[in-house]
């Protein structure tokens, strides 16, 4: 449905989230989320550049989320990373549907305009607002199992 790098964005920024303007390094995001540091080091900077999360250097230095959880979306996420691909002519390029969609295409393109439309009307601080113990995406912050 979604590419891992959008997966991983989302997991950062939900961990940032619920982390509430504490700065993580990408160390500690990748540790916390399961995510290869190298490779989240590259989805933060994407993330930065579309001024999703702030990046500090220094001593106390990290990430941290640019606005606040209530108003980020899950599409603002996943469209700075790998937007959800729309459909609006003939991926066959046949001349002439042009703009006229086939069945499969209009359907195709229907649903990924319902993900969109899910992820738009999804905020990070709703998929923060569960119990503790059932925080979505990774293991964070929950605690460990006992046996």
């Amino acid at each position: 449905m979604i590419s891992q790098t959008a997966e991983y964005a989302l997991r950062a920024i939900v961990y940032l989230a619920d982390n509430e303007g504490d700065p993580r390094t990408t160390v500690q995001i990748a540790g916390a989320t399961d995510v290869p540091a190298g490779y989240l080091s590259k989805v933060m900077q994407n993330l930065s550049r579309a001024k999703l999360v702030i990046a500090q250097r220094g001593m106390h230095g990290g990430f941290t989320l640019a606005k606040e959880a209530s108003k980020l979306t899950i599409l603002e996420i996943v469209n700075a990373v790998d937007p959800v691909l729309r459909i609006h002519e003939c991926p066959l390029r046949i001349a002439a549907h042009g703009k006229n969609l086939c069945p499969l295409h209009r359907r195709l393109d229907d649903a990924a305009a319902m993900v969109e439309k899910a992820f738009a009307d999804t905020t990070i601080d709703e998929l923060l607002a569960v119990p503790r113990s059932r925080k979505p995406l990774c293991r964070f912050p929950c605690e460990p199992v006992s046996k």
